[in-house]
């Protein structure tokens, strides 16, 4: 091909998506040839399913259609290479869509599944899920989390940790006090907070109980962090996000200096985080950050940690 893609991403974006891609940074410049940068924190939905959707909600600005085919359409900072999908879904069957959009996908290395430990079909359902290689873990509501916690409750979670599988978990600054709770009881679960918590992120100093959950959290070395949605927590109101690093550096510090570089992780929430700004914009901000740490460092927040963390299994056309 003249425009010079690898086979890699011959196979990934193939030569029918070609004309839509030529003038996009996916087909950027040199600095990316070697850099794989794995965004794992999206959401991929198709409301003209038969029966629809459960999120977004009708009349909302995502609710449309949105597959992977339309994260690698847009303009990026760095070139997106890969996606770990994260289910917003309640429903159960949506995981096994997932799977399957991601089958004929070597785009995608990984789902991040939602299932409800605590039920009664739990381990009969994690043991349908986790048989396709490309489940890679669940994620839960820190309310639901908490709820486990203090009932000492935690023998589903085991299950999952027995099938070294990750844990991602959702809520708010609260989070990552209770990361720290779980990584007590279960060191072999490796479990991942998401979007630093969702902090606030103001002018204002960080916020003491959250710099303080951040700190407790990453004293368990099987905790990691998806530095993600940062633009989002810095919006509110419907506002339009700040676009200058600075601002969120006082927030990045604090994460970065907590987890060190080997388990902080790339992530986005694109659909959810694009109406504070556009995806170029959003990863501008962390790449920047990660960039002046090094090329070695940048790699392993781009890729490397998270793959660690989900274990994802290399597919045809993909390079580790």
């Amino acid at each position: 091909m003249s425009i010079g893609l690898s086979r890699r991403e011959a196979i990934i974006f193939g030569a029918g998506g070609l004309a839509s891609l030529r003038g996009s940074s996916l087909l950027a410049d040199k600095r990316d040839a070697d850099l794989d940068v794995i965004d794992c924190h999206t959401h991929f939905y198709d409301p003209t399913r038969p029966g629809g959707i459960p999120w977004p909600s009708k009349g909302s600005a995502l609710y449309r259609t949105v597959l992977p085919k339309h994260l690698r359409e847009l303009k990026h900072f760095r070139r997106v290479t890969g996606t770990v999908i994260v289910e917003a879904s309640d429903r159960l069957e949506d995981n096994a869509w997932l799977l399957g959009l991601a089958k004929d996908d070597p785009f995608v290395v990984g789902v991040v599944g939602r299932l409800e430990p605590g039920g009664a079909d739990f381990s009969r359902h994690l043991k349908r899920f986790a048989a396709d290689r490309l489940f890679r873990g669940m994620r839960i509501s820190t309310s639901l989390l908490r709820k486990l916690l203090d009932k000492n409750n935690v023998r589903d979670l085991k299950l999952f940790a027995d099938r070294d599988l990750a844990l991602d978990v959702n809520g708010g600054p609260e989070t990552p006090a209770e990361l720290a709770r779980l990584a007590k009881r279960l060191p072999d679960l490796r479990i991942v907070l998401n979007h630093i918590g969702n902090v606030k992120i103001t002018s204002q100093a960080p916020p003491r109980e959250w710099v303080d959950g951040v700190r407790s959290a990453a004293r368990h070395d099987n905790v990691s962090c998806k530095i993600s949605a940062l633009c989002w927590a810095a919006a509110g109101g419907g506002r339009k996000a700040p676009l200058d690093l600075d601002f969120y550096r006082p927030y990045i510090d604090v994460v970065w200096n907590a987890f060190g570089d080997d388990r902080v992780i790339y992530g986005s929430d694109w659909p959810a985080s694009e109406a504070a700004a556009d995806y170029a914009t959003q990863q501008r901000i962390v790449m920047e950050y990660a960039s002046g740490k090094g090329d070695d460092v940048t790699r392993k927040f781009c890729s490397l940690n998270a793959k660690r963390v989900y274990k994802w299994v290399e597919r045809d056309g993909r390079r580790g």
